[in-house]
């Protein structure tokens, strides 16, 4: 299922009144702060979860992170409703893709980060970011809050007060679909949900005494999306094209198979001492052909818009804007 989490013009941020039983009202806070509905999306149309699970008199979680959350029983609903006849699906549970908007597909509880984890990126960030030159031994990782969260479509930030060096970075972001603690690398894929994309955007300006927190964790440094793809549909997670634009023109291009520790070691190693939990992302890393590594060096300006690409889950389009 490519599940993602949408608005449509007849809902309003206001999610306050819970009274009102009618489909606008299906709706769950967003992590931009907008009202948001669980849907599906099929060649080119988007079905509304909640509704036909109204429709059909069968309990679903109404968002993406309580419907994560709530485990394969959850999924296997999904599943029958979007089998049944689409004859009988009520009018008001279809939408035209074009006709929505795309919201950040949950917040997660965590972001857990992975530094350097293809191989020529590590020699990019030696020669541009000060970083070792040495291959790491194990994952680097790091954290961004939830805060920092954006969807499809939503504008990056850029402060000029705190940052002329604003990068980008396309990566897959892994989906934790059960609780993790202590998983081997065999067992890591059943703790896994689904896919997603993620662009950990950095102010390479603000790394402090070797810490990316601020550096990577400001508002909007996490744009998200603009779907999660459930795990059976990718048969090779570790055989994904990513790719990244900036105004049209590329500037990363690489494949999943490039990461140095790859998926499962990464969930092994994160839960070996840090319980992962469902809903929590793990962004498995940039490759090669960041601004700040190249010749000379590149920065994101307001007005640019940035396109962040992974085969088989789609496109991450956000603009870049002026924030003073």
């Amino acid at each position: 299922m490519r599940l993602l989490t949408f608005t449509t013009a007849a809902d309003t941020s206001d999610t306050s009144d819970t009274s009102d039983t009618s489909d606008t009202a299906v709706t769950a806070a967003t992590a931009d702060g907008a009202a948001g509905r669980l849907g599906v999306e099929t060649d080119g149309t988007v079905l509304d979860l909640a509704v036909l699970a109204r429709h059909a008199g069968v309990p679903l979680p109404h968002d993406l992170l309580s419907f994560v959350q709530a485990g394969p029983a959850a999924r296997e609903t999904a599943r029958e409703l979007l089998a049944a006849d689409p004859a009988g699906r009520p009018a008001e549970a279809v939408h035209r893709l074009q006709d929505v908007t795309l919201r950040a597909p949950l917040r997660p509880g965590k972001i857990i980060g992975v530094g350097l984890n293809y191989i020529e990126h590590v020699e990019e960030s030696s020669r541009s970011l000060d970083t070792d030159k040495d291959l790491p031994p194990r994952p680097v990782l790091f954290g961004k809050p939830a805060t920092a969260v954006t969807g499809p479509g939503a504008p990056i930030l850029h402060n000029a007060d705190l940052t002329t060096q604003l990068d980008w970075e396309c990566e897959l972001a892994v989906v934790i679909g059960r609780t993790a603690f202590r998983v081997s690398e065999e067992e890591a894929y059943a703790h896994i949900f689904g896919f997603s994309i993620l662009n950990d955007i950095s102010a390479r300006d603000q790394r402090r005494s070797g810490q990316w927190f601020f550096s990577k964790g400001q508002d909007s440094y996490a744009p998200f999306g603009p779907v999660v793809v459930t795990r059976d549909e990718i048969r090779d997670p570790m055989a994904l094209d990513l790719s990244l634009r900036v105004n049209g023109v590329t500037k990363q291009k690489s494949n999943t198979r490039h990461m140095l520790f790859p998926i499962a070691r990464l969930v092994a190693d994160i839960s070996s001492g840090m319980t992962l939990e469902p809903g929590d992302v793990i962004a498995t890393g940039s490759p090669s052909g960041v601004g700040a590594g190249m010749v000379p060096p590149q920065f994101l300006q307001p007005g640019d818009t940035v396109e962040a690409t992974v085969e088989l889950i789609g496109t991450l389009t956000n603009p870049v804007v002026d924030a003073r």
